[in-house]
């Protein structure tokens, strides 16, 4: 496979239950199954659906706006701002949250990526696996 360049307003993956507009541009889809980049905006008031990523960890990244990191497995609450990076460990109950009055942009997804929350949601087939290597 050659390297390849993807760009944020082509995706092939939207999902609702991230946001509104949830663009997945490099997920599964595409062939990369260790990484994963979403490109999410929230408008203000708007927040994921909680959500646990069970075999990944999920990395974001705020380009702009501010906002709430919502950790409910260890009921924490954690304020954000651009620049700041969140950082979501295998297992925890979380949610992103534009609760500031602001629109919030982010990069970033879980690592490697959550085959079984794409499975669940049915954006993979449920036979999807990593090609072996």
């Amino acid at each position: 496979m050659a390297i390849r360049v993807f760009h944020r307003d082509h995706p092939t993956l939207r999902l609702s239950f991230i946001s509104k507009d949830a663009r997945f541009v490099i997920w599964p889809g595409t062939g990369a199954w260790t990484a994963n980049l979403n490109y999410v905006v929230l408008e203000p008031g708007e927040a994921n659906v909680p959500h646990i990523h069970t075999i990944s960890e999920d990395t974001i990244f705020i380009l702009e706006g501010s906002g709430t990191a919502h950790d409910y497995t260890n009921d924490i609450h954690l304020p954000f701002h651009a620049g700041c990076a969140v950082h979501v460990p295998i297992g925890v109950k979380h949610a992103i949250a534009a609760d500031r009055g602001v629109e919030v942009v982010s990069v970033g997804g879980p690592a490697p990526a959550d085959v079984p929350l794409l499975k669940k949601v049915g954006a993979l087939p449920p036979d999807s696996e990593p090609p072996s290597r």
